[in-house]
């Protein structure tokens, strides 16, 4: 996805050059638990959209709960090639899981 990286990328170098009036810097400023607050209501508004099932507030809401879960990322100092790789690791035992099911017999 294109546009996470370059979320991420901008994000991060609002971390490293700061610019004054920018929200992201805000977020940073005001530390982790300011953000940790933000990425909780985010996550509080999607599932409010869903439940209404209203498709354009789910995007939306979506939208806001990346971007923060990005801030977050950025000032962890975790990277998005980390969490491919805890991801790609994941796919590995799914797959792994299903080559190992074996059919159940009728009995």
């Amino acid at each position: 996805m294109e546009q996470i990286d370059v979320l991420y990328n901008t994000i991060n170098d609002r971390k490293n050059n700061p610019e004054e009036g920018s929200y992201t810097n805000y977020l940073f400023n005001k530390g982790i638990e300011k953000i940790l607050k933000k990425v909780g209501e985010e996550s509080t508004e999607l599932i409010i959209a869903s439940i209404k099932d209203d498709k354009n507030e789910i995007i939306l809401e979506t939208g806001d709960l990346i971007y923060h879960l990005i801030v977050l990322l950025v000032e962890k100092g975790i990277t998005l090639e980390e969490i491919e790789e805890e991801l790609y690791k994941r796919s590995l035992k799914t797959k792994n899981l299903k080559a190992e099911r074996k059919p159940i017999e009728n009995l």
